[in-house]
């Protein structure tokens, strides 16, 4: 293993790449065909006169709300935040090289067909004249943008990356940094301390709604600000509105005049860590697989991160096996990683189902079978709804144990092709009439019609059971006439935190069985009393749901390890191992210190909840108590809230600020015309002096949604103003 280490110092100049002439009149004449309308909410809408001038423009307009997000989300996965942040992004981003390989990048940007060529230059196009046109804003780094940028984020996901279960410990064995304090943000935190993100898809048929026609839920849990809100619409049949991750150039998560689509994070095997049996012979390296001896590659990674002034450099020589990149080591043995988080057939299939027909067009596209990192809820204008967990799923060895590193040196190890469409679990129009995911088992995804666990190996859907989920299919499988505002106000903003009907019984329980001798039962008694009263549903007016909230994280941060771990991020098994763990008598003293808190930061334990819990969105990131801030009656997805509010509480502060949750959020009905309505956090704009940029806030507390305008007609009567991209 080598490594090598530049010393030398690199000042910070501009290494600004001015446009041609050539390049630039290209711009302007894209930019004639193409009109954004942004109505009175800020939203764009992007209109082009073909699939490519759409593109254009959603990327400039993208650029013209936040280029610093565009800017930040193509650093990231191009593995150069270190130019950004300093050497404490140095692991993160050797992870990034190791996994998306620019030079495959580029050359699926070159074999690429050619309708898809043609988005690629667009949307590097659509960012490069809108630095042209605002030579005001400075880039961090990426002066230019390149087309082949796009085919490294080939999914909307806000977790791009699927490492196999590697660490950063693991990394840091066989690339040691010559700084060994380096940092390194490890993605496995435990769940009590970062809340799950994830999120919620929900769909019902005809039989249950009002209208007769299907309905879609689409509700991502993500970082607060992580996606905008936009629609792109051409004459080649292009019509699409939703959620749009900065820097890419097609709708995630949202609709068309056909149908929709709803991605929630899953834990589907879909990489797998290969231990390697290493032979040194000379300066070469080689690999055992079967009887054969295999070369291992090497190739330079060199990351360059800022220095107080400057830059500095450092070259990592990494390797490459049969199986893939060789992320690490562990206990002596390299771990090499299989894996497909970038393809040129997954970012073909996220633009392509943007324009779906309906089912049968939508199926076909997900049998391209290259998304690697969601499930996804459907719902069609013909009645049919859909579930599919995962797509990408790749077949391996019954026996052998895949939650753990395989052995490489076996071809009995390696994948066995993917499993066909309909082999990996799906729901099509269960007769349930329903549908709900949130980031939790497949096998509970529609009651009675769900799939079978005993009919799918287990690395196929290995997820746990969480308290939204349950909540979730409980609402929906009553027999109701669901309508949009049914769905938004009775389902998609329902309170309930169902985490507290297993964990509350059990407080109520242990107060009970105390003394009457003991100190905490008059210490206790009038906070007990609120609870046994509490609906269990979170509000900004109760103080039951303070004391339940800020007991519960701190009950959960006792929280022993489990078995599963894709089972302990999802709450039910690990809430349940918790209380395994604790004594009575220390889940009553870890009540008493909750209300201990309480008083030193706020006088006194008796405080409503939307006292505590709040909504700021400062300019530079820094929440401040003594700012103005709006009091939010929701709670985070770690207690089994559906709209999911997760707040923290920073050093020299006494009160929790939100920081991700509901993000985008929309209800769709297809019927003859599409009907929807949609929110997003705070509002559209990232400029705190526009009116945009808290416009949504009221709404997105109370789920007051606004209505959707999907038809241009509709558009035309909502305009803020319209323009050419760079007028």
């Amino acid at each position: 293993m080598t490594l090598l280490f530049a010393l030398f110092f690199i000042p910070i100049i501009s290494f600004s790449q001015p446009f041609s002439p050539t390049e630039i009149e290209r711009y302007k004449t894209e930019a004639q065909r193409v009109k954004i309308i942004r109505d009175t909410y800020g939203v764009p809408h992007v209109y082009g006169k073909t699939d490519a001038d759409a593109v254009f423009g959603l990327l400039y307009a993208q650029c013209e709300e936040s280029f610093r997000k565009v800017e930040e989300n193509n650093l990231e996965m191009l593995g150069r935040l270190s130019e950004v942040y300093g050497e404490e992004q140095l692991y993160n981003d050797l992870e990034m090289r190791l996994i998306y390989d620019t030079s495959a990048a580029i050359a699926d940007y070159h074999k690429s067909p050619a309708w898809l060529h043609k988005l690629l230059d667009a949307a590097a196009d659509g960012v490069n004249y809108y630095l042209y046109k605002h030579p005001e804003v400075k880039p961090a780094v990426l002066t230019r943008f390149e087309p082949w940028f796009a085919l490294l984020r080939t999914n909307g996901s806000i977790s791009a990356t699927q490492n196999g279960g590697v660490t950063s410990q693991d990394i840091k064995n066989l690339y040691p940094a010559k700084n060994n304090a380096v940092s390194y943000i490890d993605k496995k935190i435990p769940f009590y301390d970062v809340d799950p993100t994830g999120s919620n898809g929900f769909a019902v048929a005809p039989s249950k709604t009002a209208s007769k026609n299907a309905i879609l839920y689409i509700n991502p849990h993500v970082t607060f600000y992580f996606r905008s809100e936009a629609q792109m619409v051409s004459e080649e049949g292009l019509q699409a509105y939703g959620a749009v991750t900065w820097g890419t150039f097609f709708v995630f998560q949202g609709f068309n005049e056909n149908c929709g689509w709803m991605h929630t994070s899953g834990a589907t095997d879909v990489a797998d860590l290969f231990i390697e049996t290493t032979v040194k012979k000379g300066d070469s390296i080689f690999t055992r697989y079967d009887n054969e001896l295999v070369p291992v590659k090497t190739k330079p990674v060199v990351i360059r991160y800022k220095k107080g002034d400057g830059f500095r450099e450092q070259t990592f020589t990494t390797y490459y096996t049969n199986h893939g990149p060789v992320m690490g080591s562990r206990d002596g043995k390299w771990l090499s990683l299989r894996e497909n988080n970038r393809s040129l057939p997954a970012l073909m299939q996220s633009w392509l189902r943007t324009k779906a027909k309906g089912f049968d067009d939508f199926k076909r596209n997900m049998d391209l079978r290259s998304n690697t990192s969601d499930n996804t809820v459907f719902a069609d204008n013909k009645g049919n709804i859909a579930y599919w967990h995962g797509n990408y799923v790749p077949k391996r060895n019954k026996n052998v144990d895949y939650s753990l590193p395989v052995d490489g040196s076996s071809s009995t190890s390696d994948w066995k092709g993917l499993f066909a469409l309909d082999e990996i679990v799906h729901v099509y129009n269960p007769a349930t009439g329903f549908i709900q995911n949130c980031n939790s088992t497949p096998f509970t995804v529609s009651g009675k019609s769900s799939p079978k666990q005993q009919n799918y190996p287990g690395y196929m859907a290995p997820d746990g059971e969480n308290f939204r989920g349950l909540n979730a299919a409980r609402l929906l499988s009553r027999p109701k006439d669901f309508t949009i505002d049914k769905m938004i106000n009775e389902v998609g903003y329902n309170h309930h935190l169902a985490a507290f009907d297993h964990l509350l019984p059990r407080l109520l329980k242990d107060y009970e069985a105390l003394s009457a001798s003991h100190p905490l039962k008059n210490e206790l008694g009038e906070a007990i009393g609120l609870l046994r009263a509490w609906n269990k549903s979170s509000s900004d007016s109760s103080i039951a749901s303070t004391v339940a909230i800020e007991f519960g994280y701190r009950f959960l941060q006792k929280a022993p390890a489990v078995a599963n771990p894709y089972k302990a991020s999802y709450a039910v098994e690990q809430l349940q191992a918790t209380l395994a763990a604790t004594t009575s008598n220390e889940r009553m003293s870890l009540l008493s210190e909750t209300l201990k808190d309480l008083e030193k930061r706020f006088g006194t334990w008796k405080i409503a909840w939307g006292e505590v819990n709040r909504y700021q969105r400062p300019a530079d990131g820094k929440f401040d108590d003594a700012q103005p801030s709006m009091p939010v009656g929701l709670a985070a997805a770690t207690f089994g809230s559906l709209p999911s509010f997760a707040s923290r509480r920073l050093p020299g502060l006494n009160k929790r600020y939100g920081v991700s949750g509901n993000s985008f959020i929309a209800c769709v009905e297809f019927g003859k015309r599409v009907r929807a309505k949609s929110i997003i956090t705070g509002g559209q704009s990232f400029d705190p002096s526009n009116k945009h940029y808290t416009d949504q806030a009221k709404g997105y507390i109370n789920g007051q949604f606004k209505e959707v305008l999907f038809y241009k007609e509709d558009v035309l009567k909502h305009v803020e103003k319209q323009y050419y991209p760079g007028e």
